[in-house]
């Protein structure tokens, strides 16, 4: 039986002419913002409305004048009308749009006006940097990545904001080595202060993009009709790089390995990684002998590094789990007075059975020194650890669930800190590979599907495991000197304490 296409929205239309996105756009009253966006999802739509809302406003009201640059004169007639549309929908007292010469140091310079009963009025300027002199007020800077002076206007633009205005920057991309690029990852990395909106064509799609195009066109939606649209837009692209860059805010060349292997080498130390196998033999054991082995294990091998921490130093650790086809890997992490970020051990289990990952988390953050904070990686199975260890230590542990936006926000500070050497790890071929395998998927820098290192055995664990014990770093809670409590019915001898010298059964694994 044939089933009729679906001609029901996935979800209902907002009842506001403005989707979700272009809402959180204009409620964004950021001094400076920025939008990296796919193509035609009318933010500078959404803009002009902000800009009527704006400029018909009292001086009392928070109202003032609004300049928009864009790359060409088609753009400010396109803008201007918008403003115009939007007035007449606001029922904003504005004149009609006024051709107006702007006399320039050498050249007439032709400019769009709309003015208000507010006595503000929002003008569209050319491109050119000198524009913006002896003018006060908001600026807008369209398809800023395609401005052949992008760093001339931005400057004279920036310069307004002495005085209260805000400067918003709205582009498809145009090259990872661009200024709006760097603008972006420097503001990600908390170098800058633009608030960052990021909408590609997915992104506008699930809130409703599509469906408004249909319902402006008068024609019927359907998802099968939505998708081969996209489908359409894509392949019609010349290059698949063209099409991300245009369609899903991935800048030409942003692909390939997110961190260089030279600048990953030139952050590491001189300290160990310390490994341990569980074997068949280890795995079939009751758990109670298995916990003696790891104990054992513990004191020899992490009990020394653990006292040479400096005691006068806030530590921090973070987690990725694995447990038959994937790394366990914790990053304890000291932070120095000069608010350095020194990895001094990272601990690295294969085939171990929960409760002794348990064991040797908690052998090594019961003895940071100064613990102020854990993240753990609480996706599937690494929920288990995850969860023991907040009930552990309490509000210092943020169970993170790996995700796109996660990723967005937290990639970035991480690979500021090894451009801006204030990071160090162990040197390790392994722990290479691993931050190695870190690359921008659609504009996200993430770890791929695919499994990592040469014998194809690792998934860039240690990576995560040290970007989450950056992420917890930058938590803003109180260090302590935590001591845990026996369990109920063991006394502080019986407890896996430095007191106990077992030596083990010989039963458990070994280094690889």
């Amino acid at each position: 039986m044939t089933t009729a296409p679906s001609t029901a929205p996935a979800t209902a239309l907002p009842e506001s002419v403005l989707l979700p996105y272009q809402q959180a756009w204009i409620e964004d009253e950021s001094d400076l913002k920025l939008g990296e966006k796919s193509r035609r999802t009318g933010l500078t739509w959404a803009e002009a409305a902000d800009a009527v809302l704006t400029a018909s406003r009292s001086k009392v009201a928070g109202g003032t004048n609004h300049f928009y640059v864009g790359s060409n004169k088609d753009m400010a007639i396109e803008f201007i009308d918008a403003c115009a549309m939007w007035a007449k929908a606001f029922n904003r007292a504005a004149s009609h749009i006024q051709e107006e010469l702007y006399e320039d140091e050498d050249k007439n310079i032709l400019t769009f006006t709309i003015h208000f009963s507010s006595g503000f009025k929002i003008q569209a300027l050319s491109s050119r940097p000198s524009n913006m002199r002896g003018r006060q007020g908001n600026v807008t800077i369209d398809e800023a990545a395609h401005h052949d002076q992008l760093a001339e206007v931005l400057k004279a633009a920036l310069a307004l904001t002495m005085w209260g205005s805000k400067v918003r920057l709205i582009s498809t991309h145009n090259g990872v080595e661009n200024l709006f690029n760097e603008l972006i990852q420097d503001s990600r990395a908390g170098k800058k202060r633009y608030s960052i909106h990021r909408i590609t064509l997915d992104d506008a799609c699930e809130q409703g993009l599509y469906q408004r195009i249909c319902q402006v066109r008068g024609k019927p939606w359907s998802l099968e009709a939505e998708e081969q649209w996209k489908a359409n837009l894509l392949a019609d692209t010349a290059t698949r790089e063209d099409a991300l860059e245009e369609y899903y805010c991935v800048p030409k060349a942003g692909g390939g390995a997110y961190l260089s292997r030279a600048m990953i080498e030139a952050r590491m130390v001189e300290a160990p990684v310390v490994r341990f196998e569980g074997s068949a033999e280890f795995n079939a054991v009751p758990e109670h002998y298995r916990a003696l082995e790891i104990n054992a294990w513990c004191i020899e091998h992490l009990l020394p590094l653990l006292e040479k921490l400096d005691p006068k130093l806030a530590h921090c650790f973070g987690e990725d789990f694995g447990r038959s086809g994937d790394l366990t890997v914790i990053a304890p992490m000291a932070i120095t007075q000069q608010l350095l970020r020194q990895v001094p051990f990272l601990v690295e289990l294969r085939n171990v059975p929960y409760k002794q990952q348990e064991q040797v988390l908690f052998f090594i953050a019961d003895r940071l020194p100064r613990l102020q904070g854990g993240a753990l990686d609480g996706r599937g199975n690494g929920n288990y650890l995850a969860e023991q260890a907040a009930e552990r230590y309490g509000s210092i542990v943020d169970v993170v669930m790996l995700s796109q936006s996660w990723y967005l926000n937290n990639m970035p500070p991480f690979k500021a800190a090894f451009e801006d050497e204030l990071i160090s790890l162990p040197r390790d071929s392994n722990v290479v590979d691993d931050l190695r395998a870190l690359q921008v998927i659609k504009g996200v820098p993430k770890l791929p599907d695919a499994k990592t290192g040469d014998s194809k055995d690792r998934h860039g664990d240690a990576a995560i495991a040290l970007v989450l014990a950056y992420y917890a770093s930058l938590m803003d809670v109180t260090p302590i000197d935590f001591t845990p409590a026996p369990l109920p019915g063991v006394s502080r001898q019986d407890d896996d304490s430095d007191d106990i010298e077992h030596t083990g059964f010989g039963i458990g694994g070994g280094a690889w």
